[in-house]
């Protein structure tokens, strides 16, 4: 199915595109419906297309030696993924999975990496990507690098709500993701997670509203993820 010039309106990527550009591909790019759990984008081979989330929620993951698997990012609606593997025609660093029943719209390689390289707008729109992702990567290798599992996710939640939340607002996750996509992001269990949630509830450093996910006690939170405090008892 042709993708219309209204979805591509949600791309920040392609606003700036002429709009001759943008006829050319809503003709040439496809939509595509993604199951839960499906991979959308493999490691195993350079990418075949540049991929735009319309709708749902995609994540990047890897596996360990001994077949776990470790969250590195999400890909959120209006963003995209692949960009790398695009670029440089090499096999993706990792799997892209439908995190949610999800909705893709999809551009060939070769003419992605043209008016990559064609428009200087869109060349730094990904290099500002790039390195937004070599940023992540630092941050979540010293996530990991914490002994403990609770400090491990207390630091994840302060990271997922500094990037929601506007820079003098309260902090919060609109779009909290799911215990087992945390756990797989701090490489602990969904039941540490869970019990993890548990005693960060009761003692008032979090509330849940629907999807949505409130940090009460930024500092309390903080303190716990730079080690200054103990995670509190359940």
């Amino acid at each position: 199915m042709p993708v219309s010039q209204q979805i591509l309106g949600q791309f920040g990527l392609l606003r700036s595109l002429p709009r001759d550009v943008l006829e050319d591909l809503s003709a040439r790019m496809q939509l595509k419906e993604v199951a839960r759990r499906a991979v959308v984008a493999t490691k195993d081979a350079p990418a075949t297309e540049l991929g735009f989330l319309v709708s749902g929620r995609l994540q990047g993951v890897d596996f360990t030696v001994d077949g776990r698997s470790v969250g590195l990012y999400f890909v959120d609606p209006g963003d995209f993924f692949s960009e790398l593997s695009v670029i440089d025609a090499q096999p993706a660093s990792e799997f892209v999975v439908a995190a949610s029943t999800s909705t893709v719209a999809l551009l060939e390689a070769q003419a992605a990496r043209d008016l990559i390289f064609r428009f200087p707008d869109l060349s730094r729109h990904v290099m500002l990507r790039l390195a937004t992702r070599l940023r992540a990567v630092t941050a979540q290798r010293t996530l990991l690098g914490l002994p403990n599992p609770f400090q491990r996710l207390c630091v994840l939640i302060m990271q997922l709500a500094q990037q929601a939340s506007a820079a003098a607002g309260p902090l919060s996750i609109p779009q909290v993701p799911t215990h087992q996509e945390l756990a797989i992001m701090i490489n602990a269990s969904r039941e540490t997670v869970t019990r993890a949630f548990q005693v960060l509830f009761t003692h008032g450093v979090l509330l849940r509203e629907g999807d949505e996910l409130r940090v009460l006690n930024a500092r309390m939170l903080q303190d716990i993820a730079d080690g200054r405090q103990e995670p509190p008892k359940a």
